[in-house]
């Protein structure tokens, strides 16, 4: 059979179809032909959707390891030119650190091992052990001073706990170990000392109790004992080869513990040049940003020196002649210690008032009580809320600055009140009771009964604020258009607008703010990397401070070290700091905290105090101010204060009578944010009087006919969840009939909210040492 078939041709009768005329361009077609399955180069691809083949995982990993190599790598070298800082804090009340570090020492010395040792100028102990070829600087901060323990830990790598086995742990632990975990742990060793003087049989019982109990606060740390050379060169092995814990607010900073100090007068006596002489770690420190000192203030400086230091052999420098000049200061470029922004009186065309025109104007508000006139500049959308007479009533005077309402203690509303948890509930304070008798008379002479009734009166305002969130009688003396002229109703509190920059107070033209703080915070975090002037990290230098108060150094507490921190760009800028704040559980602290109590603030790196206003802590564009912080709540405290970058750690601290602090609370930044709208909701209640299915007549929320008709667009609501509106007044006493939208039960509460926002006060005060006041 043939296979050569023949192949048709067409004849001159076929339909022959005109080429498309693709122009000058290439059609299609002509793309396609020419391309013949070739792909192209840079094609678009979806990072997010892009699965790694088996040879980019490979050499994803291969990636990974070397940069972990190379950082462990990295850490070595520092091991041996960088000393490891070491906090020794005592758990028990019979451990004395300056004669345990010198046992410490003799015993190495005893056991022949090959070490090298020194002190500073400041009191740190320096220690060389040829055999782990590391050098160790131990602290010993006094930790009967919580703020001056606070100031050494926020610098140092590691923190080793000394407990006595003989007499267990101190009382005060829960405070202590409350306060370091909230500001942030570096790495822990835990140390058990005195363990020879248990009998042998008793002494792995007494090892395991300590470890239980040490387990509620360090649930992974191990326990170990330093009574032999053995032991104590295991424990230094164990602080030099574990892994350091990060601390960000630290590591993102250039920071360093002072190993000397000295002082240089200038032209005016008040005020000199402070030498710090120390290791810089963390970050790059530029001698043209500025610097802060807890406890004493942002600062400026002047010059860097650089000590050369050897990478063998033990490292214990000090005050070196031979330096060399890292960086000086330039004016251009230096930063500014300005804090406040200068407002502009003709900014965005209104003029902020001047201290004469408010003087004057706060002299007529106490002579007149009502102006018979809407002021200059208020919105359509606020206006229809004023009436003709506007009332003083929402100022704090000095009647009203203990109680966050605008109505009086004495209020039949509060007698009430108090005579209703008088008689449905006993009120009781516990006290410590020690084992020896109580002299009557010596306990009433420390015994003040105006403290106690203050106590007494803020509990029961709080257990009422719990029970009755918000909810305000209306008061008889005054119509309630007057009393709440200042408040506003809203269709939905959460979809409801509110401008931000309405009637804002005259202090946030003082402030300074970002236009996104979350991008400015990771631009600047981003930036660290590539800084590459000034003195560099693991480096010994001398920091040259100037206008340093020679009050300050003079009377500063030798106890403590003295810790220096690099501040980041606008740290030392005012804004408003939001906070997240949690009650501890640690700490057995029951009395309320009412919104605007001056508290000390540990935020960071920075210490100062503010009275706060307290806030939910919710999702949205408002949040509702809270009266008070509760004990099982999480709330947001806004106040006046310098910029700090989150992540940070804070802590909340309360100034007792006897000199002592008491932490109240802890938590971390959230945001600083200016235009965080912070709303106080009060709640008038009224009583159905006569139900007939939908339609009630409700009593007790208004005592007159005109407020009846002022607040009648304002929503309803019920504790039961009914809405509805005021249809119509009944009587010139206050009696209302109202509509909802179902049965409306006799036993029900009809409730109107009214809102206002508020804003935080300029109370910012730095904190100094109370040493240095």
């Amino acid at each position: 059979m043939n296979n050569d078939q023949a192949v048709h041709r067409p004849g001159p009768s076929k339909q022959d179809n005109k080429k498309h005329k693709t122009g000058r361009h290439r059609s299609k077609g002509t793309l396609d032909v020419m391309k013949k399955g070739r792909t192209a180069l840079h094609t678009s691809k979806s990072k997010a959707n892009h699965q790694l083949n088996r040879i980019e995982r490979r050499n994803q990993a291969k990636i990974a390891r070397q940069i972990k190599a190379h950082q462990l790598l990295s850490e070595k070298r520092r091991s041996v030119t960088l000393p490891h800082l070491v906090a020794v804090i005592p758990l028990s009340n019979n451990v004395f650190v300056n004669e345990k570090m010198m046992d410490m020492i003799n015993t190495l010395k005893k056991a022949n091992i090959n070490l090298d040792t020194g002190v500073a100028s400041e009191g740190y102990s320096h220690l060389w052990i040829q055999q782990l070829k590391q050098s160790f600087t131990f602290v010993r901060p006094d930790c009967s001073s919580v703020l001056g323990l606070l100031d050494t830990l926020k610098v140092v790598d590691t923190i080793l706990f000394m407990v006595s086995a003989d007499s267990g742990f101190d009382r005060d632990v829960d405070l202590l170990m409350t306060c370091i975990l909230a500001q942030g742990l570096p790495s822990t060793v835990v140390a058990i000392i005195d363990l020879d003087k248990i009998p042998l049989k008793k002494q792995h019982e007494v090892k395991q109790c300590i470890q239980k109990e040490i387990e509620n606060w360090l649930p992974d740390e191990k326990v170990s004992k330093i009574d032999t050379s053995n032991d104590i060169l295991n424990v230094l092995r164990r602080i030099k080869t574990q892994k350091k814990r990060s601390i960000t607010f630290r590591d993102k900073r250039a920071h360093l513990l002072a190993e000397d100090l000295s002082f240089t007068p200038g032209s005016n006596e008040n005020v000199g040049t402070m030498k710090v002489s120390g290791y810089l770690r963390g970050q790059p420190l530029s001698v043209n940003s500025l610097i802060h000192i807890p406890g004493w203030g942002d600062f400026q400086m002047e010059q860097i020196d650089m000590t050369s230091s050897s990478s063998e052999g033990p490292i214990f420098l000090g005050p070196d002649p031979h330096y060399q000049v890292v960086e000086v200061a330039n004016p251009k470029l230096q930063d500014s210690l300005i804090a406040e922004n200068i407002p502009d009186p003709l900014n965005a065309e209104q003029t902020w008032p001047t201290d004469e025109e408010m003087k004057e104007a706060t002299d007529k508000i106490k002579i007149r009580r009502m102006i018979k006139r809407v002021p200059d500049g208020m919105s359509v959308y606020q206006s229809a809320w004023i009436p003709d007479e506007e009332s003083d009533h929402d100022d704090v005077s000095e009647s009203s600055k203990e109680s966050d309402d605008f109505y009086s203690i004495d209020d039949g509303s509060d007698i009430e009140m108090k005579s209703v948890l008088d008689g449905t509930e006993t009120m009781s304070v516990t006290s410590a009771i020690s084992e020896a008798p109580i002299d009557s008379e010596r306990y009433d002479l420390q015994f003040d009964i105006n403290e106690e009734e203050n106590i007494l009166s803020k509990i029961k305002e709080a257990r009422a604020d719990q029970m009755f969130p918000d909810e305000v009688d209306t008061p008889n003396d005054i119509p309630a258009r007057i009393r709440f002229q200042k408040y506003r109703g809203l269709q939905s509190f959460r979809t409801s607008p509110w401008d931000v920059k309405e009637n804002l107070p005259a202090d946030y033209a003082r402030i300074f703010q970002f236009e996104n703080f979350d991008r400015t915070r990771k631009r600047i975090f981003k930036n660290l990397d590539k800084i590459i002037d000034g003195a560099m990290p693991d480096s010994y230098i001398t920091i040259h401070v100037k206008n340093v108060p020679s009050k300050m150094f003079h009377s500063r507490d030798g106890r403590n070290p003295i810790v220096v921190f690099g501040l980041l760009p606008h740290e030392q800028k005012m804004s408003v700091l939001n906070v997240v704040l949690k009650r501890p559980s640690t700490v057995d602290f029951d009395e309320p905290i009412k919104s605007k109590t001056e508290l000390i603030f540990q935020c960071g790196f920075r210490r100062f105090t503010a009275e706060p206003i307290f806030s939910q802590h919710t999702n949205g564009n408002k949040f509702k101010y809270e009266r008070y912080f509760h004990q099982d709540s999480i709330v947001v405290a806004t106040m006046f204060a310098p910029i700090v970058y989150s992540p940070c750690s804070v802590i909340a601290m309360k100034y007792c009578k006897d000199g002592s602090f008491q932490i109240i609370g802890n938590g971390n930044v959230l945001s600083v944010n200016p235009n965080r709208v912070i709303v106080k909701r009060t709640v008038l209640s009224g009583h159905p009087f006569k139900v007939h299915k939908r339609s009630a007549v409700v009593r007790f929320m208004f005592f007159n006919r005109e407020d009846i008709d002022w607040f009648k667009p304002v929503e309803l609501r019920t504790k039961y969840g009914r809405r509805g509106h005021i249809k119509e007044p009944l009587g010139t006493h206050g009696h209302m009939k109202c509509g909802f939208d179902g049965l409306v039960k006799s036993q029900d509460t009809v409730c109107l909210n009214l809102y206002k926002r508020v804003f935080p006060k300029w109370t910012y005060n730095e904190f100094y040492n109370v040493t240095t006041k």
